[in-house]
């Protein structure tokens, strides 16, 4: 292995955001919907007088927003919505016995409720809308609520979030961000009923606040910066690759863009071709610098090791461009979503194929999954005993509780004997 451009990092000093973010979630805690409204204009510079979106918002949305767009966001959410609903295919019941007179079994619930964050930053982000939510509905469940920061240009959420929002059938929908709409989700405000998860990406703020309340209410991961991994042979074509990277450069200058390839001329030409594609791009200030700070591109003695690099990292991200797709992602297994072939880019995911787009980073792949419907539904067990499964149980249970010298256990055992 080879390393031929290294991540050389921003070199930016990291803010003490574990104490600001504990100070926001304080003050939210105690001071409710003052406190967000506060904060809002404080951070997003946008006075609210109220947090709940009105239903007018909405039908005011769609006039603010394009065809082109609503029809798109209706695509995408058909998509999201059909995969979702063949993944609850897979989740069942189960009632089973393996014992005469023991039934064991496990009830498949939805959870209550959902809060979901869409982040807003340097664009609005309707895709996040809809992969947030929609698999909650299709999940079942009963109040799904959605957040995001209000855009100066429109003194509330962007109307291509409304819409996206109106379109995953949220039940309500809230104009705050950052650290202090987690709070509200968390603990509850006046006008902001506490949920049971909090779903949903967002910066180092949200994700700090994430973590804190973490235990009081549920959360669907720690997202950190997002993460591109791409693994390709002499047959992939340069240009694809090149671009494919600076899509996820583009993301935020602490995206990861990541080249593993056998080959030495599709390494020159990729880097070559980023430089090219630069000139022309109209994101190329961030794009750029992103790459030069956090892109990498190694060189591996064969797929073998290509395929090793790539589960070691666990990318959230992971596209296959060789001359055997099939055969080598079927060997890989540390990655949030797969992209496979070079026609199935990473946009794809991002907006409108179907799987989720909100996924482990951090190399969390490992041992973790993205938002999916299973996500927002609990497998919860259940047992029914007979007098029969009853004696057969009772002797094994009171001896291993006499071990371990739970008497009371033992003896609500020992009752149970014929």
């Amino acid at each position: 292995m080879i390393t031929l451009k290294a991540a050389r990092g921003s070199g930016k000093d990291s803010d003490n955001i574990q104490e600001i973010v504990g100070g926001i979630l304080e003050k939210v805690r105690n001071e409710g919907d003052q406190a967000i409204c506060e904060l809002t204009e404080r951070f997003d510079g946008v006075g609210l007088s109220k947090l709940r979106v009105p239903r007018e918002a909405f039908k005011k949305a769609y006039d603010q927003v394009s065809r082109e767009t609503i029809g798109s966001l209706e695509f995408a959410a058909e998509q999201i919505g059909y995969f979702a609903e063949q993944q609850l295919q897979c989740l069942k019941p189960l009632e089973c016995q393996h014992i005469p007179g023991v039934t064991l079994g496990h009830r498949l619930i939805p959870i209550q409720s959902c809060g979901a964050y869409v982040p807003a930053g340097r664009y609005p982000l309707p895709s996040t809308a809809l992969m947030s939510t929609i698999p909650a509905k299709v999940a079942g469940v009963d109040r799904v609520a959605a957040c995001s920061p209000p855009s100066r240009e429109y003194g509330t959420i962007h109307p291509a979030v409304l819409v996206a929002m109106d379109l995953a059938g949220v039940d309500e929908a809230y104009c705050m961000g950052g650290a202090q709409a987690i709070a509200a989700y968390a603990f509850g405000t006046q006008s902001v009923p506490r949920v049971d998860i909090i779903v949903g990406p967002g910066n180092r703020f949200v994700t700090e606040a994430k973590r804190q309340v973490g235990g009081a209410v549920g959360i669907d991961m720690l997202a950190g910066p997002s993460e591109t991994l791409i693994i390709a042979d002499d047959t992939a074509q340069s240009r694809l690759v090149a671009v494919d990277l600076l899509s996820q450069c583009e993301h935020d200058p602490n995206s990861r863009a990541i080249l593993v390839t056998t080959s030495r001329r599709l390494a020159e030409e990729v880097q070559k071709g980023i430089q090219e594609e630069l000139k022309t791009l109209g994101t190329a200030a961030l794009a750029g610098q992103t790459w030069e700070d956090n892109g990498q591109v190694i060189l591996a003695d064969s797929l073998d090791e290509a395929i090793e690099i790539s589960d070691g990292l666990a990318p959230e991200h992971l596209q296959v461009m060789t001359a055997g797709d099939g055969e080598l992602a079927a060997r890989l297994r540390n990655y949030g979503s797969l992209f496979i072939g070079r026609y199935d880019p990473v946009p794809f995911g991002d907006y409108v194929s179907g799987p989720n787009h909100t996924l482990p980073t951090g190399a969390t792949a490992r041992f973790s999954n993205g938002i999916w419907v299973g996500t927002f539904i609990k497998a919860s067990t259940y047992e029914r005993v007979t007098p029969e499964g009853a004696a057969t149980l009772a002797q094994h249970c009171s001896h291993l509780a006499g071990v371990e010298g739970l008497l009371a256990h033992q003896r609500s055992a020992d009752l149970r004997k014929p």
